[in-house]
């Protein structure tokens, strides 16, 4: 944004006299400065918790009495009765009770309740990898993967061997390694040897 774009953006705006931010209309002017004023003026009458805006207080006063009109429920489901506030969420759900699986891999028959699921399962065909650790920047095809993986980062090593005392973040490591114990493994742990 150049100067001239910046100075016409600050004509067009109402800027807050406390933390000289810039606001676009009056109302929201007013509304930002209840931040300042520690405004949180909508009380709940039945715990005292208070809000900075009418509708979360009109929100929370539905844990007290039960009620969930913030939310409008379109669909029920008619087997386990969980609501849902659009059809199509209710479709999706409803493969849970079927075991339906409509959507298939059109590489290896694979078969798929949600087409997110067989969208990402593509991934191990193709070899993208659109899921990445945000600590160390490596990437993965699979959510799952990446989410086992960030374990290493942690160390949290819970399974342990009972043989040479080896620890591991995976059970699936665990069971790996607890088989290079047996006679018959060419590549026993040099730990028990």
């Amino acid at each position: 944004m150049n100067r001239q774009e910046m100075r016409k953006e600050k004509e067009l705006s109402y800027q807050c006299d406390i933390c000289k931010k810039f606001i676009s209309r009056k109302g929201n002017l007013t509304v930002h400065k209840r931040i300042h004023a520690g405004g949180k003026q909508y009380h709940c009458d039945i715990c005292g918790k208070s809000f900075l805006w009418k509708s979360h207080l009109t929100r929370h006063k539905s844990i007290h009495t039960g009620e969930r009109n913030h939310i409008l429920v379109i669909s029920v489901c008619d087997i386990c009765g969980k609501s849902f506030s659009k059809k199509s969420g209710l479709t999706k759900h409803k493969t849970i009770h079927s075991g339906e699986k409509p959507h298939h891999c059109d590489i290896c028959g694979k078969p798929f309740a949600h087409k997110s699921n067989l969208t990402t399962h593509k991934y191990t065909h193709t070899g993208e990898k659109v899921y990445q650790c945000d600590i160390c920047g490596k990437s993965f095809s699979q959510l799952s993967t990446v989410t086992s993986h960030k374990s290493i980062h942690t160390r949290e090593k819970q399974y342990q061997c009972n043989i040479c005392g080896m620890a591991f973040s995976h059970k699936r490591k665990l069971s790996q390694h607890e088989a290079t114990h047996t006679r018959d493994n060419p590549y026993p742990c040099d730990i028990s040897v």
